[in-house]
């Protein structure tokens, strides 16, 4: 067990009254008036308030004690990391130039009744580039590339794709050049209508080529119905699309290519045609973050002494990007001193400096006495009078910044041509800086650990440090045959849209997390272990329910049922203690029955039924008792369905 901590006086203000008034009837017996009316006591219990304040302090000792502990083991408190997102930026009108929108142009959230707007900046240039049609080419799975410019221009009608249409049928749109992270408004008139399909889900992906591939790009509102009557269909282009040669043209290509369809989805019997065409850009999608950049801050001038330290006003600085570095000015111009993590492998002459990101410090190398008393310097010392400062740096994060999707709303900056901004999915990724608390608890962790991955939980620890935006880590040994194999799935944060349903896809981590904690790992893992850091594996479950209750609260127990479902089937809140579904867990008709029972107004619940799904697909199997999960997987909710009754005239619920 660990050393209980002692209190160094517990006593409190009545009890050093009483003890003072013990005193008085001591050494002065005569004082017979001890009520609070009387001048003496009132003197009596100020300085016991005093004194109460001092023993607070003094009890506080052994904390600073261990702070002090911690900074001698190079123990620092993490400094907040910031929450990305991406942001569309629609035009007021399709423009014939290109419209250039630099970095650090700031959006932001609406501001509320009780909230400050939460801003946000761009972190890259985008180029919002045009974009018109000029060759339109089919291709069908079994037949030839065929360029329809001609016959488009002439007015005729063409027809998409195969007249009996097959998955890996195309539509080839050919753009002047590449429109990377742009937003491209395809403008179609159609005459026939594609027969058999459904214009709500039809067996079509929009797609952009990269150089090596077609890449899915996601789509906005589409009101052709499936290329079955006119309307536009808004592409979002991925950063990736680049200008390749297809049917002898060189053009950036888009292509429009039939899928599969999925079980129950209705299929084309004939192919749909167009008689228009048009392509436009309305917009363009860029990366921005919960941050704000700092330029030209003057840190002071410097006395020529070795261990110097100055401060910046604007705190936390964030360090998940390219570090600040310090520029000392010389007679021949600016010099600059690189951020280092310590000073120990420091050479006399090297231009280093050390950073702590929460306080906001810069302190420059000391010199140490060696043994033979001699002073050893541990890095260079700006001049007597030179002045310092930082040109650049990053201030910000937190999970302030993980807003929900559609919140960022507002654009600050002035931008011409841009008349709206709204991001698709929610921004991620912001954590708020560590506490002393939690660095205490990490220090036991660090002297076991000594940076090297050895356990399942040494590599656990490392992943949450190498990316404190992951909600869940857990280490396994490898499948069955790969021995020296460790898998380290990792979950991210996520923000649930309304209702608390969480999307798939927001369930994945990015590359540069994967990146991240692999980087880490790889470092400290033991030689000859092969790591695997990847997502787990999900099983989606869905749960089909009839409930009955009064006739006045049928819509609210629905909507209350709903959201406890998705609450307890949860990879990252769900469970019996909210803090996510565990690994490897079934899921049971029992807990579901009675998560369902305990919602307000859930008089009978008639029937519960669980599927097992596929959250990719969306494919359903057959309904069960008990949906089991694989040892390193998670339950994901898929689509519930709750139906509720009202009771009828004399029924008890």
């Amino acid at each position: 067990m660990a050393l209980p901590s002692p209190n160094l006086d517990d006593r409190r203000f009545q009890q050093l009254v009483d003890e003072a008034k013990r005193y008085v009837q001591q050494r002065s017996p005569e004082w017979t008036d001890h009520n609070v009316s009387d001048p003496g006591v009132t003197l009596i219990e100020t300085f016991a308030y005093m004194v109460d304040q001092l023993l607070y302090r003094l009890n506080r000792v052994p904390d600073k004690n261990y702070a002090a502990f911690l900074d001698l083991l190079g123990v620092t408190l993490f400094p907040p990391t910031v929450a990305r997102a991406e942001v569309d930026f629609w035009l007021s009108a399709p423009q014939p130039e290109t419209v250039h929108l630099s970095a650090g142009t700031e959006v932001a959230t609406a501001r509320g009744e009780a909230e400050e707007p939460v801003v946000f900046t761009t972190s890259e240039d985008l180029p919002i580039v045009p974009s018109e049609l000029v060759r339109l080419v089919t291709a069908p799975k079994t037949g030839d590339q065929t360029d329809r410019t001609g016959p488009l221009g002439a007015g005729k009608d063409i027809p998409c794709f195969s007249p009996r249409p097959e998955p890996g049928d195309a539509l080839l749109f050919g753009l002047p050049a590449a429109v990377p992270r742009c937003i491209v408004a395809v403008r179609l008139d159609s005459r026939v209508e594609g027969v058999g399909v459904d214009p709500r889900q039809p067996p079509l992906v929009w797609e952009a080529w990269d150089g090596a591939r077609w890449v899915e790009c996601a789509t906005g509102d589409d009101s052709t119905g499936g290329l079955n009557r006119p309307g536009e269909v808004i592409v979002f282009v991925p950063a990736g699309h680049t200008a390749s040669v297809v049917a002898g043209t060189r053009a950036g290509w888009l292509r429009c290519r039939v899928t599969p369809p999925e079980p129950g989805q209705p299929f084309y019997s004939e192919s749909p045609t167009i008689r228009e065409a048009e392509i436009f850009t309305v917009g363009g999608t860029a990366a921005v973050e919960h941050a704000e950049t700092v330029l030209d801050v003057p840190l002071g001038i410097s006395e020529g002494v070795a261990g110097q330290r100055f401060t910046v006003s604007r705190v936390p600085l964030l360090m998940d990007g390219e570090p600040p570095v310090v520029q000392v000015s010389t007679a021949e111009g600016w010099q600059v001193w690189t951020p280092v993590e310590h000073f120990g492998a420091s050479a006399p002459g090297d231009r280093h400096v050390r950073i702590d990101a929460v306080s906001g410090e810069f302190a420059f190398p000391p010199e140490v006495r060696e043994e033979d008393g001699t002073m050893r310097a541990y890095g260079a010392v700006p001049e007597k009078g030179a002045q310092l400062r930082v040109p650049r740096y990053r201030t910000g994060g937190g999970s302030a910044g993980n807003v929900a999707r559609g919140a960022i709303s507002v654009l600050r900056s002035s931008v011409p041509y841009v008349a709206g901004v709204g991001n698709r999915e929610a921004a991620t990724g912001g954590v708020d800086g560590e506490t002393v608390e939690n660095a205490k608890v990490r220090a036991p962790n660090i002297l076991r650990v000594q940076e090297r991955a050895v356990t399942a939980r040494d590599h656990e620890v490392i992943a949450r440090e190498a990316a404190p935006s992951l909600r869940r880590v857990r280490c396994l040994p490898a499948v069955a045959g790969e021995g020296g194999a460790v898998r380290v799935l990792v979950v991210p944060d996520a923000v649930p849209d309304e209702g608390g349903h969480l999307r798939f896809e927001q369930l994945i981590p990015s590359d540069q997390v994967l990146a991240a904690v692999a980087e880490r790992l790889d470092e400290r893992r033991l030689v000859g272990t092969r790591l695997v850091v990847e997502p787990p594996a999900y099983q989606g479950v869905t749960v089909v329910a009839r409930l009955v209750a009064a006739p006045g609260d049928v819509d609210r127990v629905r909507a209350e049922a709903l959201e406890a479902l998705f609450r307890h089937i949860d990879p990252l809140r769900g469970g019996a203690d909210g803090t996510g579904w565990p690994f490897g867990r079934p899921v049971q008709y029992g807990e579901v029955f009675a998560v369902l029972q305990g919602v307000r107004g859930a008089g009978l619940v008639e029937e519960v039924r669980l599927f097992p799904a596929d959250p990719i697909s969306g494919r359903r199997g057959g309904a069960m008792d008990r949906v089991d999960v694989a040892p390193g997987a998670l339950v994901f909710s898929h689509q519930h369905q709750v139906i509720v009754t009202a009771s009828g005239p004399g029924e008890g619920v």
